[in-house]
């Protein structure tokens, strides 16, 4: 189960990387936020509405993203080591090569998730629902050392949605 998963996440990353031709005339320009590097003036999106919102390449350590909607947001490249997720919902979103080290995950939702690249290390995950989420096995096997909880929005534990022994 979790190889399909990963070649699924894979095949859907080379699908992002590359671009889909035609996707991009069907979401309307306010269907997306782009927040780059020099848009990222703030550290506080606490309790936001990031649907869809894009950080390409941002350098936001110790930022706040708690009990925001990130539902389908898209970070690449970025740089969120110590940032506060907690109770945030990621549910569709994807962190590509996104360091993410040290970062409060606690009771966040991130089903679905696409975290193909990232670094987790250190991160605290009481109470997240990685429930198909597409990681690095690696990651997986160092976020079920500490894993425990469950998700006060989904009732599903961390070790059950990581698929740890």
């Amino acid at each position: 189960m979790q190889t399909l998963r990963v070649f699924f996440g894979l095949c859907l990353a080379v699908l992002v990387m590359i671009g889909m031709p035609g996707m991009a005339h069907a979401a309307s320009s306010n269907a997306t936020r782009a927040i780059d590097d020099v848009a990222a003036t703030t550290k506080d999106y606490s309790g936001q509405n990031l649907i869809r919102a894009e950080f390409a390449a941002v350098r936001l350590p110790n930022s706040n993203f708690s009990n925001a909607d990130l539902r389908g947001a898209v970070f690449s490249g970025s740089d969120l080591r110590n940032s506060n997720w907690s109770g945030a919902d990621f549910s569709d979103g994807i962190a590509y090569i996104t360091d993410l080290s040290g970062a409060d995950l606690t009771d966040t939702v991130l089903t679905s998730a696409m975290m193909i690249g990232s670094v987790l290390k250190g991160a605290k995950i009481t109470g997240a629902d990685f429930s198909f989420a597409v990681l690095d096995r690696p990651q997986v096997v160092e976020l079920c050392k500490t894993a425990s909880g469950v998700n006060s929005k989904t009732g599903i534990s961390t070790r059950e949605s990581l698929e740890c022994p």
